[in-house]
């Protein structure tokens, strides 16, 4: 559960540090925009992986 709290908090620090960034400015490129979606779901996908393990079976 620490590995999920981590991985949240992670993804929160991001959000606001984009925003404070992107916050002063008037136009935000698609391409910004779409790198920060990107990570943000790379960051979440390894919540899911961490959350439901794949069971090994021998």
């Amino acid at each position: 559960m620490t590995n999920t709290n981590d991985r949240l908090h992670e993804a929160f620090q991001m959000i606001d540090s984009e925003l404070s960034r992107l916050q002063s400015r008037e136009v935000v490129s698609a391409v910004e925009a779409s790198d920060l979606l990107l990570d943000l779901r790379l960051l979440l996908m390894h919540l899911e992986s961490v959350e439901d393990p794949v069971a090994i079976s021998s």
